[in-house]
């Protein structure tokens, strides 16, 4: 579950447009499938709709883990 999109620096751009896109508090996130090796991209899904983010995006996005405290 996602718990907050975190800033890079002030203002952003990355940031809020994942916001924009449904990374909100409280919205179910799914790894779907990681790129070779574990590498970029990581395939990610909220709600219905998937995406492909890099590393470097993904690290914005804070989450908690059901059953975790």
């Amino acid at each position: 579950m996602v718990q907050t999109v975190t800033d890079a620096h002030p203002a952003d751009p990355i940031a809020q447009r994942l916001r924009d896109l449904g990374f909100v508090s409280g919205e179910p996130v799914r790894l779907v499938a990681r790129g070779p090796l574990g590498g970029d991209p990581l395939l990610i899904q909220i709600g219905s709709t998937r995406f492909a983010l890099r590393k470097t995006e993904a690290a914005r996005v804070d989450v908690s883990v059901d059953g975790v405290a």
